[in-house]
């Protein structure tokens, strides 16, 4: 008896041991410490990529072939979670009118319309067949329609007589979907003109019909359907991102339809789309005996005389940003403003009354930033040349510096290694050139940073970091509110305090962005947006940290 206890015993410690060995596994490959001595093993998570719509196409044909699964199958699936979300939206009393096109997108609509009416939705549906070819789902989901009793189907192969379109209606609209690379014309850019026109609510199925994946810069936008609800297929198309985009997009959600998981894993892009997951990979702990000289010490150049808030904004959001210690450099008229306005900051004086002339000493600091309030005047633009000639710190760039560079491009490639650039779109066309609209934009963007090995933070609704290697990291947070003066200052103040802090410059520039427009979230939920400022994003940056730490 004795024999077996002490057997029983001995089996528990062994499994407790080997529990706590695993526990203790799992925690460092988990933990923070893990990744940041190992963090070329971190990758962004597998849904939040961006892939171009020819890729999307392979990816549903991977997954046929390899789960394997039929076409028509695979369609039922992206079907259910459609008709799920709708039925989410919608009760039964709404009447639904129905546009399906002759190809998959057309097939999506057919079979959603199938599961509605299952369901007792009232449905009216419109399927265009003007060359009598449907692709085969297509084909299959007609006949599967068409054996369901109460739908009113037409199928439209010459003449189309318009149907009624209320407030109260909502239309699916299953016409084209993303393959789509030419703008509509004919009688289908009639139909969509016809839908627009209406006062329904409009449900696009995958993308909206005509609006093109990625580049839009030759399409008819009259021609292009004005959805209130995108609902995307298993990924969002980069067409979304784009604020030209917004009055055809709506607000857009994306549905699972299970694509395979393998293969978008092993597919590469260089676009991805980033949430709070992402940045928990990042933010790196803070030692129990840690001090202030762990934190770095970093270097604003900000301010001219009537634009003392600039630097003020700046500084107060680095400091809040977990900076050890900040110098701010400010012509003499500035200096009682700061010392007052920011009293944990310490201020160096320029020459200069009324604005920076005098480049300074880098060697101390680990990060320098340069632009905020900075003025136009000639002493400011010669300093700044010189001030980067010398430099060997990574630098910020933002605000009047980005002008400056604007008029000496080449200064641009001068910058030091993992140096930051933080403009507007605005301000980055005077870097590259005028653009047409965002996705032109976008890829001057990854050009200039390719070439000159710096990154980008490209400002906007959806702001993007643009790294050298042409990698475009989406953020999402950020609201309306935050198109204020400011909101870059306090931005490029936040990217300061992280490159002094030792993170590389895509870390730095990617928390920075996420952060920034989690405090303007913040602000917005607290206060709403039209009397939201740049000084409240300031204030719920520690809120913002916390939440991040938690």
């Amino acid at each position: 008896m004795l024999l077996s206890l002490l057997f029983v015993d001995c089996v528990f410690l062994y499994k407790m041991r080997k529990t706590l060995f695993i526990n203790s596994v799992k925690l460092l490959l988990y933990s923070n410490l893990f990744r940041i001595f190992v963090p070329h093993l971190i990758d962004y998570p597998t849904m939040n990529k961006i892939f171009p719509t020819t890729k999307i196409k392979e990816l549903d044909a991977y997954t046929i072939e390899n789960e394997p699964i039929t076409s028509i199958d695979l369609m039922e699936r992206a079907s259910q979670a459609l008709a799920k979300a709708i039925a989410e939206r919608w009760n039964t009393d709404t009447p639904f009118t129905v546009f399906a096109g002759p190809g998959n997108n057309g097939g999506d609509a057919l079979a959603v319309s199938r599961l509605l009416a299952a369901k007792g939705y009232l449905l009216e549906v419109y399927l265009f067949n003007t060359k009598g070819s449907l692709s085969p789902d297509c084909a299959a989901n007609k006949e599967r329609l068409t054996a369901v009793p109460g739908v009113d189907f037409h199928e439209v192969t010459s003449q189309f007589i318009p149907p009624t379109l209320t407030a109260k209606h909502v239309v699916l609209d299953g016409l084209f979907g993303s393959g789509l690379n030419k703008a509509l014309s004919g009688g289908f850019a009639a139909v969509v003109k016809y839908i627009n026109a209406s006062s329904a609510t409009v449900v696009a199925i995958d993308i909206p019909s005509g609006l093109m994946g990625e580049d839009n810069t030759y399409n008819i936008s009259a021609n292009i359907i004005r959805a209130d609800l995108t609902l995307s297929l298993q990924l969002p198309k980069l067409a979304f991102l784009f604020a030209e985009n917004e009055p055809f997009v709506g607000e857009w959600e994306v549905l699972d339809i299970g694509l395979s998981r393998d293969a978008i894993e092993e597919t590469g892009t260089d676009f991805y789309l980033l949430d709070n997951e992402d940045m928990l990979y990042l933010l790196k702990p803070r030692s129990k005996f840690a001090h202030k000289g762990n934190f770095g010490r970093a270097l604003l150049i900000a301010g001219s005389q009537g634009m003392a808030g600039a630097s003020v904004l700046a500084a107060r959001a680095c400091l809040r940003s977990g900076v050890g210690l900040l110098t701010v450099h400010v012509p003499f008229c500035n200096n009682f403003i700061v010392q007052t306005s920011v009293p944990e900051a310490m201020t160096e004086i320029d020459l200069n009354e009324t604005c920076f002339a005098c480049p300074t000493d880098t060697d101390d600091y680990q990060a320098v930033g340069v632009g905020p309030g900075l003025g136009k005047s000639g002493e400011a633009e010669a300093a700044l040349l010189e001030q980067i000639e010398n430099c060997l710190t990574p630098m910020v760039v933002d605000a009047d510096a980005l002008n400056v560079l604007g008029e000496h491009r080449k200064y641009i490639g001068r910058l030091p290694k993992g140096s930051i650039l933080t403009p507007h779109p605005k301000e980055l066309e005077r870097l590259v050139g005028k653009c047409q609209n965002s996705y032109e934009r976008l890829m001057k963007a990854r050009e200039l940073a390719t070439a000159s090995g710096v990154h980008i933070i490209l400002k906007g609704v959806y702001s993007v970091v643009i790294t050298p290697s042409g990698k475009c990291l989406f953020n999402t947070t950020g609201n309306p509110g935050m198109a204020t003066g400011g909101s870059g200052d306090v931005l490029t103040g936040v990217v300061l305090a992280l490159l002094a802090q030792g993170y590389d410059a895509e870390t730095a520039a990617t928390l920075a962005t996420y952060v920034h427009g989690l405090a303007g979230d913040i602000a917005y939920k607290k206060q709403g947006a039209i009397g939201l400022t740049a000084s409240d994003i300031v204030t719920y940056l520690p809120l913002a940290w916390k939440l991040l730490e938690e």
